[in-house]
């Protein structure tokens, strides 16, 4: 049995899990066939899921090469992430190599150059995603972001659809004063990207409820329990030396001795002999990694995206935490023209006592590390994993890793979405208040001055931050007396009220795509706020000008805006050109699907007009756009478009 699991032997494995629903010989089987291939995936419609007790009919091809991917090989001859990124940071360049370029990620930065100014010499600067789990920025922290981005970068600070700063513009010689800055301050880039976990998500309300401050401190918890191990971090940019102020959140979460369960060793395959990553190996995972917190009914992180997603379950009476739902396989990516690559919204796996959550969290992400796609890097998100496998046998795999069986999924109060913009009671005597950023940049612009009015509030309030998932800021523990100086600091400084934001700008986002990005086909950021005063004119013509529509845009297909949630969702397919997704859930529940690819910049208007008359003449009272488009279908709209005369419906 030992060659069924590819990276990790696993002793005994047959015999040491079997119950009576399912034998593990299925799963067995399906690892055969699944990890260390070149898998055939088709799309989801195509593709045969496993059920349980069948045999495994899945189209997979069989292994081209036994040679290991070039990622890999890079993986595990950096040394745990050090090589060749420490030699060429010390180089004379301006940017780094290709391999050490790979490596650098891990340490939360992107080599970039701007894509607009030509010539033979490449300008590259670098990008730097800060690690924020919760989303939680504290006042010293942003002073020195508002520092380090004023002298090191490009005068601006970045807000990320996963609740995180990024820092652009910074030269190859001063990355080690901004990182080290961040680090000796209590903060962190580490894990900011590559194949870890990624950021910790959750709910960025600040109420002060006991469902809500277990979804706050059991983010912190994950992103500990997941953190790299390495000492790459701290010799290359402490030289060697243990930063100044420990990390806040493991500080907040020592109680939960948390390194002890992360090296807690069951015998059954998590841990792995690495003396250095004993959860992530030499190999790190095959994939990025995306974990996401929240309470039930709110669903305003995209929590179906992730690759597990966590529900706090407690007691309705006494508030005491009791466990939590957990649901895997969701993802964002894609390529254009490969059907093997889909969007998918994740799975609901079951529910896990309080005690066990850490230990069926390691289990997942064993089971995603030992028999994720490592060959074909375009499929090796977990999302792939279960989908193959279907979520009964893969909740199989993780219980052979996690030694108990998983119960049911509990029910919960239905999802709702809120951006949580506006002022708010938190519960304790306080206010929270959420400020809408325009596609996620706070900047000084003209008379429009975010960035010094963020440092202003404070400054004068020294008040801390919690960065949204849909790119926009929230200033909690406000003294009810200091709201009128809130909004005055604002106002003056050219900042609109939430109440003049126009709703589709307040649902809407965009990720910052050209000129920075080298994976971008054409324009987001830039271009999506006259997208969403275009769209307002149809609308308002039409007279739906009540109606709110939440609409994502990307420049490429890799989904960092998760535009394939949304109700309608322009991808960049090519210059000026856009993919057009319908029918994602108001709630995030449920991925939409391609009504048409190419649509040229000029066409928006009579692209989105038939579309919006047959909502208005067909549509069932109180339906949402995005209901409307994913009952009615392609075919439907599509039929109607064709004998649709422009100009002849209004609501």
């Amino acid at each position: 049995q030992k060659t069924l699991f590819c990276d990790q032997p696993r002793t005994n494995l047959s015999s040491s899990y079997s119950n009576d629903t399912m034998k593990f010989s299925a799963v067995a089987t399906a690892s055969v066939l699944f990890c260390g291939t070149a898998s055939a995936f088709v799309q989801p419609s195509l593709l045969p899921r496993v059920k349980n007790g069948s045999s495994l009919s899945m189209v997979l091809e069989k292994p081209k090469q036994k040679k290991l991917a070039k990622i890999e090989s890079l993986k595990i001859e950096s040394e745990h992430l050090i090589h060749p990124l420490k030699e060429q940071l010390s180089t004379e360049e301006i940017g780094v190599s290709k391999d050490a370029y790979q490596i650098l990620k891990y340490h939360g930065s992107y080599q970039q150059s701007n894509r607009e100014v030509r010539g033979k010499v490449k300008d590259f600067q670098f990008m730097l995603r800060l690690k924020q789990p919760a989303g939680e920025l504290p006042p010293d922290l942003y002073r020195l972001l508002d520092d380090l981005s004023a002298k090191h970068g490009q005068g601006d600070l970045r807000a990320t659809t996963r609740q995180c700063f990024q820092i652009h513009g910074i030269l190859k010689g001063n990355l080690k004063t901004v990182i080290s800055s961040i680090m000796n301050i209590g903060s962190s880039t580490v894990g900011a990207c590559g194949d870890v976990s990624r950021n910790v998500m959750t709910t960025p309300a600040p109420f002060d409820t006991p469902s809500y401050n277990y979804a706050r401190e059991y983010s912190k918890v994950f992103a500990h329990l997941f953190r790299p191990m390495t000492p790459a971090f701290s010799q290359i940019w402490l030289d060697g030396e243990k930063a100044a102020s420990v990390e806040t959140w493991a500080k907040e979460v020592e109680h939960h001795n948390v390194d002890d369960a992360m090296l807690y060793d069951s015998g059954r395959g998590i841990i792995l002999p690495d003396t250095t990553e004993p959860i992530y190996g030499d190999r790190y995972l095959p994939r990025k990694f995306k974990i996401g917190v929240t309470v039930p009914g709110d669903n305003s992180l995209d929590l179906y995206t992730n690759d597990i997603g966590v529900v706090v379950i407690a007691n309705d009476e006494t508030g005491e935490l009791e466990g939590f739902n957990v649901m895997v396989g969701g993802g964002m990516g894609r390529s254009h023209n490969k059907e093997s690559t889909f969007a998918r919204a994740a799975d609901h796996l079951g529910f896990v006592p309080k005690e066990d959550i850490m230990e069926v969290m390691k289990s997942i992400l064993a089971a995603q590390r030992d028999h994720g796609n490592r060959d074909v890097r375009a499929n090796a998100r977990m999302k792939y994993l279960v989908h193959t496998l279907g979520i009964d046998n893969f909740k199989a795999l993780v219980e052979s890793y996690f030694g108990k069986t998983i119960a049911p999924w509990k029910e919960i109060q239905e999802w709702k979405y809120n951006d949580w913009m506006g002022w708010w009671e938190q519960g304790d005597g306080k206010l929270f208040y959420g400020q809408h950023v325009d596609n996620g940049r706070v900047k000084d612009e003209g008379d429009f001055k975010l960035k010094s009015a963020m440092r202003a509030l404070v400054d004068k309030y020294n008040l801390h931050t919690i960065m949204s998932p849909t790119q926009s800021i929230i200033f909690r523990d406000i003294d009810p007396k200091d709201k009128e100086g809130v909004e005055a600091i604002l106002r003056e400084h050219g900042v609109k009220p939430i109440e003049e934001v126009d709703p589709l700008s307040r649902l809407s986002m965009a990720c910052p795509a050209l000129p920075l990005c080298g994976l971008a086909q054409t324009e987001a950021e830039r271009i999506m706020p006259s997208y969403i005063e275009r769209i307002r004119g149809v609308m308002d013509k039409m007279n739906l000008s009540d109606e709110e529509i939440l609409i994502r845009m990307t420049g490429c297909p890799n989904g960092c805006a998760r535009p394939y949630m949304a109700e309608l969702a322009f991808v960049g397919d090519g210059p000026k050109s856009y993919q057009i997704w319908l029918g994602g859930s108001p709630v995030l529940t449920r991925t939409a699907w391609p009504f048409m690819a190419k649509m040229k910049v000029d066409d928006l208007e009579v692209t989105l007009e038939p579309i919006l008359a047959m909502f208005i003449q067909q549509r069932q009272q109180f339906e949402a756009f995005g209901d409307f488009c994913h009952r009615v279908g392609a075919d439907a709209i599509e039929a109607y478009k064709s004998t649709y005369v422009l100009g002849s419906v209004k609501a």
